[in-house]
Protein backbone atom coordinates (compact mmCIF):
# COMPACT_ATOMS: atom_id res chain seq x y z
CA UNK A 1 0.00 0.00 0.00
CA UNK A 2 2.82 2.39 0.88
CA UNK A 3 4.46 1.68 -2.49
CA UNK A 4 1.18 2.45 -4.28
CA UNK A 5 0.81 5.78 -2.45
CA UNK A 6 4.45 6.67 -3.10
CA UNK A 7 4.14 5.71 -6.78
CA UNK A 8 0.92 7.74 -7.10
CA UNK A 9 2.56 10.77 -5.46
CA UNK A 10 5.58 10.55 -7.78
CA UNK A 11 3.33 10.19 -10.83
CA UNK A 12 1.24 13.22 -9.81
CA UNK A 13 4.34 15.30 -9.10
CA UNK A 14 5.85 14.27 -12.43
CA UNK A 15 2.65 15.26 -14.27
CA UNK A 16 2.51 18.61 -12.44
CA UNK A 17 6.16 19.43 -13.21
CA UNK A 18 5.75 18.44 -16.86
CA UNK A 19 2.61 20.56 -17.21
CA UNK A 20 4.24 23.55 -15.50
CA UNK A 21 7.39 23.27 -17.58
CA UNK A 22 5.43 22.99 -20.85
CA UNK A 23 3.27 25.99 -19.94
CA UNK A 24 6.37 28.05 -19.17
CA UNK A 25 8.14 26.90 -22.35
CA UNK A 26 5.10 28.04 -24.28
CA UNK A 27 5.56 31.63 -23.22
CA UNK A 28 9.38 31.57 -23.07
CA UNK A 29 9.67 31.45 -26.85
CA UNK A 30 12.84 32.26 -28.76
CA UNK A 31 11.25 35.53 -29.85
CA UNK A 32 10.64 36.75 -26.29
CA UNK A 33 14.17 35.67 -25.28
CA UNK A 34 15.68 37.63 -28.15
CA UNK A 35 13.58 40.69 -27.33
CA UNK A 36 14.56 40.59 -23.65
CA UNK A 37 18.12 41.65 -24.53
CA UNK A 38 17.18 45.30 -25.00
CA UNK A 39 19.14 48.07 -23.27
CA UNK A 40 18.42 51.79 -23.08
CA UNK A 41 20.12 55.12 -23.62
CA UNK A 42 18.83 58.10 -21.69
CA UNK A 43 18.12 61.34 -23.54
CA UNK A 44 15.96 64.34 -22.77
CA UNK A 45 13.10 66.05 -24.50
CA UNK A 46 10.76 68.88 -23.50
CA UNK A 47 9.03 66.54 -21.01
CA UNK A 48 12.16 65.26 -19.24
CA UNK A 49 14.17 62.04 -19.34
CA UNK A 50 13.49 59.67 -22.15
CA UNK A 51 14.61 56.03 -22.27
CA UNK A 52 15.36 55.08 -25.87
CA UNK A 53 15.59 51.33 -26.56
CA UNK A 54 18.77 49.89 -28.04
CA UNK A 55 17.85 46.57 -29.60
CA UNK A 56 20.11 43.51 -29.50
CA UNK A 57 21.59 42.19 -32.74
CA UNK A 58 19.40 39.10 -32.32
CA UNK A 59 16.27 41.28 -32.18
CA UNK A 60 17.42 43.39 -35.15
CA UNK A 61 17.88 40.20 -37.18
CA UNK A 62 14.20 39.35 -36.63
CA UNK A 63 12.85 42.77 -37.63
CA UNK A 64 10.64 42.59 -40.70
CA UNK A 65 10.45 38.81 -40.46
CA UNK A 66 7.36 36.71 -39.78
CA UNK A 67 7.49 35.44 -36.19
CA UNK A 68 5.14 33.56 -33.88
CA UNK A 69 4.72 35.04 -30.42
CA UNK A 70 2.93 33.26 -27.58
CA UNK A 71 1.53 35.20 -24.67
CA UNK A 72 -1.36 36.55 -22.66
CA UNK A 73 -3.75 39.17 -24.00
CA UNK A 74 -3.78 42.17 -21.66
CA UNK A 75 -7.38 43.27 -21.06
CA UNK A 76 -7.82 47.01 -20.76
CA UNK A 77 -11.29 47.52 -19.33
CA UNK A 78 -13.45 49.36 -21.82
CA UNK A 79 -10.54 49.68 -24.24
CA UNK A 80 -10.28 46.18 -25.69
CA UNK A 81 -10.13 46.48 -29.46
CA UNK A 82 -10.53 43.12 -31.18
CA UNK A 83 -8.22 44.15 -34.03
CA UNK A 84 -5.48 45.78 -31.87
CA UNK A 85 -4.37 44.02 -28.69
CA UNK A 86 -1.42 44.00 -26.36
CA UNK A 87 0.17 40.64 -25.62
CA UNK A 88 2.49 39.93 -22.70
CA UNK A 89 5.02 37.17 -22.18
CA UNK A 90 3.99 37.24 -18.52
CA UNK A 91 0.65 36.52 -16.83
CA UNK A 92 -1.49 39.53 -15.98
CA UNK A 93 -0.34 39.75 -12.34
CA UNK A 94 3.28 40.05 -13.49
CA UNK A 95 2.93 41.98 -16.74
CA UNK A 96 4.46 45.39 -17.44
CA UNK A 97 1.24 47.27 -16.71
CA UNK A 98 0.20 45.43 -13.55
CA UNK A 99 3.24 43.78 -12.04
CA UNK A 100 6.99 43.49 -12.18
CA UNK A 101 7.63 42.93 -15.90
CA UNK A 102 9.57 45.43 -17.97
CA UNK A 103 8.58 47.07 -21.27
CA UNK A 104 10.39 44.29 -23.14
CA UNK A 105 7.70 41.82 -22.02
CA UNK A 106 4.82 43.40 -23.97
CA UNK A 107 4.01 43.86 -27.65
CA UNK A 108 1.30 45.60 -29.64
CA UNK A 109 -0.46 43.30 -32.09
CA UNK A 110 -2.33 44.67 -35.10
CA UNK A 111 -4.59 41.90 -36.38
CA UNK A 112 -5.88 41.28 -39.89
CA UNK A 113 -9.18 40.05 -38.41
CA UNK A 114 -10.82 40.88 -35.06
CA UNK A 115 -10.58 38.33 -32.25
CA UNK A 116 -12.40 37.66 -28.99
CA UNK A 117 -10.68 38.14 -25.66
CA UNK A 118 -9.44 35.03 -23.87
CA UNK A 119 -7.50 34.43 -20.67
CA UNK A 120 -5.72 31.44 -22.23
CA UNK A 121 -2.18 31.59 -23.55
CA UNK A 122 -2.46 32.28 -27.26
CA UNK A 123 -0.04 32.64 -30.16
CA UNK A 124 0.05 35.36 -32.79
CA UNK A 125 1.90 35.24 -36.10
CA UNK A 126 2.91 38.40 -37.93
CA UNK A 127 5.69 40.73 -39.05
CA UNK A 128 7.88 42.06 -36.24
CA UNK A 129 8.59 45.77 -36.10
CA UNK A 130 11.06 47.33 -33.65
CA UNK A 131 10.06 50.80 -32.52
CA UNK A 132 12.55 53.28 -31.06
CA UNK A 133 11.00 56.44 -32.55
CA UNK A 134 7.27 56.66 -31.79
CA UNK A 135 6.84 56.99 -28.03
CA UNK A 136 3.07 56.70 -28.34
CA UNK A 137 3.50 53.00 -29.14
CA UNK A 138 5.24 50.09 -27.48
CA UNK A 139 8.76 49.24 -28.63
CA UNK A 140 7.66 45.88 -30.11
CA UNK A 141 4.88 45.72 -32.68
CA UNK A 142 3.48 42.76 -34.58
CA UNK A 143 1.87 43.88 -37.86
CA UNK A 144 -0.49 42.06 -40.22
CA UNK A 145 -0.94 39.49 -37.49
CA UNK A 146 -3.28 36.58 -37.14
CA UNK A 147 -4.29 34.53 -34.15
CA UNK A 148 -2.69 31.10 -34.49
CA UNK A 149 -4.76 29.76 -31.61
CA UNK A 150 -4.61 28.78 -27.98
CA UNK A 151 -1.29 27.29 -26.98
CA UNK A 152 -1.30 23.74 -25.70
CA UNK A 153 -4.64 22.79 -27.28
Amino acid sequence: MKRYILLSAITCLSFFLTFTTKAQETVDSKVWKALSGVTYTITEDEYGELYVPVFSEEAKAMEGKIVTVPGYIIPFEGLFKPEHVIVSSLPLASCFFCGSGGPETVMEVYLKEPIEYTESVVAFKGKLKLNDKDYEQLMYILEDAELVGEVGK
